[in-house]
């Protein structure tokens, strides 16, 4: 196991989700546009708060890639890499027309998943 390749997987996808949470928060109607979907009141609610939702999840990536204990690293990233999956094939699933910006955001949650399941199976220098 690679806990170095995790803790880099953590902090990239800190910073990756972390944009995403603002452009959720701030712009709600721009990301439900490139989704396809309607535009409305509720809607847009539910993109702000998924965006606290991915704020939160980004500052704990970020803190847990710094973790000392290589267990919870490792658990970390056990987790994450099961979230990421299951965000592309939630992302593909949604209830409008799949455009580019939905498969690329599905790519970018099976390729995260992908990254961490490469670090937790290759054998490698702990740290």
């Amino acid at each position: 196991m690679r806990i170095s390749g995790i803790r880099k997987t953590l902090k990239t996808g800190a910073v990756i989700f972390g944009g995403s949470s603002l452009v959720l928060v701030f712009l709600p109607n721009l990301f439900l546009q490139l989704l396809a979907l309607e535009e409305t009141g509720a809607l847009s609610w539910s993109m702000r708060m998924i965006g606290i939702t991915v704020f939160a999840l980004s500052g704990n990536m970020w803190q847990n890639a710094k973790q000392t204990d290589e267990v919870r690293v490792r658990n970390t990233g056990v987790v994450m890499a099961l979230a990421a999956c299951l965000l592309g094939t939630v992302t593909l699933t949604i209830p409008a027309e799949i455009t580019l910006f939905t498969m690329a955001y599905a790519a970018i949650g099976f390729g995260f998943s992908l990254a961490y399941l490469i670090n937790l199976l290759t054998k490698g220098k702990k740290s």
